[in-house]
Parts: structure tokens; C-alpha cells; sequence
């Protein structure tokens, strides 16, 4: 092992800074290793480090506090915090001996494993898999890809893969589980970069990984960084509810199918009908705020905010909070617990109190009262409000509403703006307004069987390529899967986009005036035959097909006609 540096930044932990020092210059003597450290605290500094070993090509920075990181330049980084220092000093030196072993076949043909995720687990997920099994390929990478998708993980990586992979690249829109990653180098990324191109996504996470800390030691929490942002956390949240509001949607259309729209009712107590609606709607859909706001928190503060996210979403149930209460509390439970975390030091024996009692206690606590006192009973005034108006929407209102919802959808076809439209659809379902569902699903739809039937009626706006796989976007127009038409906006996007946007615009529309409601999120036309799944079910039809002749014509009408077709 080559001669390595090591700044310790503990800020007001001094003692302990001067302890961690100690404790790896020990273990550096054990393994014939020469170390450079500097520590710096409220104290100052002591030892500092001469220019050339500050930019060494790589260098454990321990603890959390003030580094001047920027004279470091472009030098691989390996953080570990100062108790896994004190825990395990061997371990924090491998940690930089994987550094820099990796660093010195930097230029060789790399052994890479990915894990790809997004907040439904249908399409994107996918397609990022296969943009970077496709760039690994073009230059010259081994690669294996994990993909987590709606039915759980498919191709899971083994061990002994991860063990010898070079990097690990996580391409995902929602939280993954880390910590057998431990020890790697890794890049996190959304899905997009993957899918656009993942060759530059590649290169970016070879240049700029850093080395995955070790599992907490026992009784540590696991720090979550607050740069995945409130957006990837309420899709975390959102992903983990879907099967819940899915289970619950089609039982209670079953219900209804086999005993009647009165089936609830305890006249018909005891009948299969009365025990569907039961675990639908009383088991089901109970779970499906509980479970958005804790997995909200849980992307937050990791396992110790699950806890009180789901009590604080039960609590916003049963104060008539619905979503919108369930939401908040996740946020204040993720927030709350993390940085209840951060400030609350104790001494080293009792740290395995924290994430089984302490955190959830006080986690609970806080968004629990929060709840109770300040923030329950307005949300659940604001919720009720939202709801009789959305019920009660007709004429224009309604229009404009369809319009809003079902464009949205087509505007970046799984993006933000898509989700954003689906996530306030879905999470309605839970207060029994369905037409904004309806009206969402529609407009998902439409798109790639809008593309897949301009390309039979006015093929020659469209390459051979693209006619060629036209089948396949229908395919997932009719599965409810809107990035079937990315394809094809990416090629064309001034042009096709606001061609997909007017046609989920006209059905999502058409929708919301007919008052269509739909209590299953996802699904696509099949879907639709399960008896009261879908209300009004001819107008809705009809709707779909409107919004995919308006896509078709208005592609004929943007669109050039292709001038060398092969």
C-alpha cells in the first residue's frame, strides 16, 4: 500500500479528532503505511498539509466539518464520518486502498454494475437498462444491470458481481437501498441522463464517483444528503403506494361488479361481495396514505423516519387529512428525524438506542402533535374544499381541468411534469374522486397510439425506422405506458411534442365533461373491461379515440415530409 493522506475536519469534536488520528496511525503501522494527516478544528490546525500532498490523486476526509475542499483540486475523496473511524480504522484505510487501486486502471476496459429505478417500475426503468447496457457496449465496458422495476428487482446482482465491479452506477428516480454497496465506487444518476445518453452517463460516473461508505456500525443511523430534493422524495413515496391504491381500486370494482353499487352495505354482510369491499376500500385503501407519507420520510432519514411517517399519514387519515395531510407528515417526519439525528449526540453506547427507539419516539412525537394541533385540522378543511369542488366541477371548469391534467401527461412522457399530473391523480383516489384519474390515464395514452396511427395515415412524415416501430408504441399506448413516444419526440421534439400535447389535451378534456371516473391508476384498456372500474365507459372510448386522431392529424400537419425515406 502506497503512502496516503488523511484530513480530519471535526469542526468542535477535537478530542475526538485527535482520537481518530491515533487510532489510524495504529492501524497504518499494522500495515506497513505511511500516513500524511492533518486535523483540523475549532482548535486549528495541526499538521498541516504541504501543497503537493493536498493534491494527491486521492485522500480520506474524515469527519463533516470545514476541509477547504477546493485545494484538493481533482483528487478522488473517500469520506467516512469519525465514529466509523474510531469503530474500524482498518476499514477506513481499505476504503482508500480501493481508491486508489481503482484510480491506477483507470484507462482499462471496466467492469460496471447499474441498478435502475423509477417511480411507477414500468418504462423508464427499462429503457435507462437498456441506454446503458448500449453505451457500455460502444466503449468497451462489461456491464450488469439490476433493474427494480413495479414487480421487484429482475436480474438482481449477485455478491460476487458487485464485489468485483469497478463502479456501480445507480440510474433511478426514487430511493435504493445502498448498503451492499458499501465500499464501491458510485454514481448516482436519474434515468433520464441513462436513456438520453448513457455513454456521456458513463463517462460523467468513471471521472466522478466516490466511494460508498461502509454500512453504519451498529446503532448508527445512515445520513441521508438532502440533494436528492423534495421531488424524488414524494416520488419514493408515491411508488410505494401505487400497489396499495391498485389492490384496493380493483377489489372494490369487484365488489361492486358482483354485489351492486350498494355491496358495502351491512345488509349484504357476510357475502364475497361485502368481504371485497371490505379489504379494498376498510384495508387497502386505509394503507395507502400510511404508506406514502412513510416512504416519503423513509427517503428522507432511511429506515428510522418509516415509522413515524406511517403513524403521522394514519393520523392524517383519521383527522380526514387524506393526501394532502399525508404528504406533510412524511416531510415533517423525514425532516424531523434526520435532523433530530444530527443534533442529538450521544455518548457511543448508548448510539444503538437511536434508530430502534429514540428516533422513532421522537420522531412520532414531533409529527404526531404537529398533527394533532397545528397542521391536521386546516389540511383537512382544505382537502374537503378541493374535494367538493373537484365533484362538483362541470362545464368549462371541468374542460379546463381535462385539458390541464391530460397535457401535462404528454408534455415530457414520464418526466416531472407527467408525474406531477399522475401523483395528484393517484393520490385523489384516496378521498373517492376518480374523474382526474380518468382524465390522467387518457392522456398517457394517447400519445403512442396517436404516433402509431399517424405513421400508417401520413407515413410519409415518418422514417422507415420509425414505421417500423410503431407497432410497439401502440403496444404500450394501449398498456398506459406514455414513454412509448419518446423515440419519436426526441427525433422531432419543436414539432411533435405540441402534436402530443393537444391530443392528450382534447381526451383528457372530453373526459372531465363526461364526468368519467376511473378507480384503478394504471392499467391502460385492460383495465377497462372489469365491470365499474371505469364509469361511462362508451364516452370514454370515444375520447380516446378523439385525442388520438387530434395527435395523428396535428403530427400530419407539424410534421415535414421525411426526404429520403430508407
Amino acid at each position: 500500500m502506497q503512502a496516503s493522506t488523511v484530513v480530519i475536519a471535526a469542526g468542535e469534536r477535537s478530542i475526538e479528532a485527535v482520537l481518530a488520528a491515533e487510532a489510524l496511525r495504529r492501524a497504518a503501522r499494522q500495515q506497513g503505511v505511511e500516513l500524511a494527516i492533518e486535523i483540523r478544528s475549532d482548535q486549528g490546525v495541526t499538521g498541516a498539509l504541504p501543497a503537493a500532498q493536498a493534491a494527491a490523486k486521492q485522500l480520506l476526509l474524515v469527519g463533516d466539518g470545514e476541509a477547504d475542499a477546493p485545494r484538493f483540486g481533482s483528487a478522488r475523496i473517500v469520506r467516512a464520518s469519525l465514529g466509523e473511524v474510531l469503530d474500524d480504522p482498518l476499514a477506513a484505510l481499505a476504503l482508500l486502498a480501493a481508491t486508489s487501486a481503482t484510480a491506477s486502471t483507470a484507462n482499462d476496459g471496466k467492469h460496471i454494475v447499474a441498478v435502475t429505478s423509477c417511480p411507477t417500475g414500468i418504462a423508464h426503468t427499462f429503457m435507462a437498462a437498456e441506454g446503458l447496457q448500449q453505451a457500455a457496449k460502444a466503449l468497451g465496458h462489461a456491464i450488469r444491470v439490476e433493474t427494480q422495476g413495479s414487480v421487484g428487482a429482475q436480474d438482481a446482482l449477485s455478491d460476487d458481481e458487485i464485489a468485483a465491479a469497478d463502479l456501480v452506477l445507480i440510474a433511478a428516480d426514487r430511493e435504493v437501498d445502498l448498503s451492499r454497496f458499501a465500499g464501491k465506487r458510485l454514481f448516482k444518476s436519474g434515468t433520464k441522463p441513462a436513456i438520453n445518453d448513457g455513454q456521456n452517463l458513463i463517462r460523467k460516473a468513471l471521472a466522478e464517483a466516490n466511494v460508498q461508505a461502509g454500512a453504519a456500525a451498529a446503532g448508527r443511523t445512515i445520513e441521508k444528503t438532502k440533494a436528492t430534493g423534495p421531488y424524488k422524495h414524494l416520488m419514493t413515496g408515491v411508488s410505494f403506494m401505487l400497489p396499495f391504491v391498485t389492490a384496493g381500486g380493483l377489489l372494490i370494482a369487484l365488489a361492486f361488479a358482483l354485489g351492486g353499487i350498494y355491496a358495502f352495505d351491512d345488509a349484504h354482510k357476510g357475502t364475497l361481495a361485502w368481504s371485497l369491499f371490505q379489504i379494498g376500500a376498510k384495508s387497502g385503501f386505509m394503507l395507502m396514505v400510511p404508506a406514502l407519507a412513510g416512504y416519503i420520510a423513509y427517503s428522507i432519514a432511511d429506515r428510522p423516519g418509516i415509522a413515524p411517517g406511517m403513524i403521522g399519514g394514519l393520523v392524517a387519515v383519521n383527522m380526514d387529512a387524506g393526501f394532502i395531510g399525508g404528504i406533510l407528515a412524511g416531510f415533517i417526519a423525514g425532516y424531523g428525524v434526520y435532523w433530530i439525528n444530527r443534533a442529538l449526540r450521544l455518548p457511543r453506547s448508548l448510539e444503538g438506542l437511536k434508530p430502534v427507539l429514540i428516533l422513532p419516539v421522537l420522531g412520532t412525537l414531533l409529527v404526531g402533535l404537529l398533527m394533532m394541533y397545528v397542521i391536521g385540522t386546516p389540511v383537512a378543511g382544505l382537502l374537503a374544499w378541493l374535494t367538493d369542488w373537484l365533484r362538483g366541477m362541470q362545464g368549462s371548469s371541468a374542460i379546463l381541468l381535462g385539458l390541464l391534467l391530460g397535457g401535462m401527461m404528454a408534455v415530457d412522457m414520464g418526466g416531472p411534469v407527467n408525474k406531477a399530473s399522475y401523483a395528484f391523480s393517484t393520490a385523489l383516489i384516496s378521498s373517492q374522486v376518480y374523474t382526474p384519474m380518468a382524465a390522467t390515464m387518457i392522456g398517457g395514452m394517447t400519445p403512442p397510439l396517436g404516433i402509431a396511427l399517424a405513421t400508417w395515415l401520413f407515413s410519409n412524415r415518418f422514417t422507415a425506422e420509425e414505421r417500423g416501430t410503431a407497432g410497439a408504441a401502440g403496444v404500450l399506448g394501449l398498456s398506459f405506458v406514455t414513454e412509448g413516444a419518446i423515440p419519436y419526440a426526441a427525433r422531432d421534439p419543436l414539432r411533435t411534442i405540441p402534436a402530443l400535447i393537444l391530443g392528450s389535451a382534447v381526451a383528457g378534456a372530453i373526459s372531465m365533461a363526461a364526468g368519467v371516473e376511473l378507480k384503478v391508476p394504471h392499467g391502460g384498456v385492460f383495465v377497462l373491461p372489469i365491470p365499474n372500474a371505469v364509469t361511462h365507459l362508451g364516452i370514454y372510448l370515444v375520447a380516446l379515440l378523439a385525442g388520438v386522431a387530434v395527435t395523428a392529424v396535428a403530427l400530419r400537419v407539424l410534421k415535414k415530409p421525411v426526404t429520403s425515406p430508407a
